[in-house]
């Protein structure tokens, strides 16, 4: 006997195990193995369909959060115009009422100076007048005999007076 070359019998029982191994193989095995496969085919298509579908979701979830993103930006955009014309608007008003309340201080402050001017002058006509009369009765009473004494009564008068405004 030699490795390399079998004889008949080893040769014809082989074939036989052989045989019966592929028989149980055929009739039990295969179709559980093919069952699975084509299990596992099915799940395959299953997820890629789910994938595609999933792809698709997400394709139109990105389209419609873009649209909501244009439609924020364009209500935020419409927003602050409003805002600013608000602001603009709020702006004017707020000068005008300035505008009116100077004017009113103004008219206010003019009247007052009026007022006060005309007091003023009312004071000073009344000064004016007690002074008169306090020269005329000074210079009555004194005795004026000669110009030279008129003159130097007149001018110690006038000098009373300003020492007395001082």
């Amino acid at each position: 006997m030699s490795l390399l070359t079998p004889e008949p019998g080893l040769v014809f029982w082989m074939l036989i195990a052989f045989g019966v191994v592929l028989f149980v193989l055929i009739k039990f095995a295969l179709p559980t193995i093919m069952n699975s496969v084509e299990k596992r085919a099915d799940w395959i298509d299953e997820s890629l369909q789910a994938a595609r579908e999933a792809r698709e979701e997400l394709a139109n979830v990105k389209k419609a959060g873009e649209e909501m993103m244009a439609a924020t930006r364009e209500q935020q955009s419409a927003m602050l115009r409003e805002t600013e014309k608000l602001r603009e608007k709020l702006i004017k008003q707020a000068r005008e009422d300035a505008r009116q309340e100077s004017e009113k201080i103004l008219t206010a402050a003019r009247e007052q100076i009026g007022a006060e001017k005309e007091e003023a002058l009312r004071q000073i006509r009344g000064e004016v007048a007690e002074i008169s009369l306090e020269l005329s009765g000074k210079i009555l009473r004194e005795k004026l005999s000669t110009g030279q004494e008129q003159t130097r009564l007149i001018d110690r008068l006038l000098d009373e007076i300003d020492l007395s405004k001082s």
